[in-house]
């Protein structure tokens, strides 16, 4: 593995979705037009993909913000 990590070959598992493609999604999630089904089958993958993408979408920038734990 640390020839690979070396040669820039480590990568994992690639993304679905372009980012083009996820900002596609994202604009036509937001129009209201359709549904999660639909947007599935548009793009051709799974419901859970396309709920991933909301919620990437919605999450905030940093994790850090709002942390409650400390104190």
């Amino acid at each position: 593995m640390a020839v690979a990590k070396a040669k820039g070959r480590l990568r994992g598992k690639q993304p679905k979705l372009k980012p083009k493609q996820e900002q596609h999604l994202l604009e036509l999630w937001n129009g209201g037009a359709h549904t999660t089904p639909e947007l599935a089958e548009l793009f051709d993958f799974s419901r859970s993909s396309v709920y991933r993408a909301i919620q990437r979408a919605a999450a905030p920038a940093s994790p850090l913000t709002g942390d409650s734990r400390s104190a």
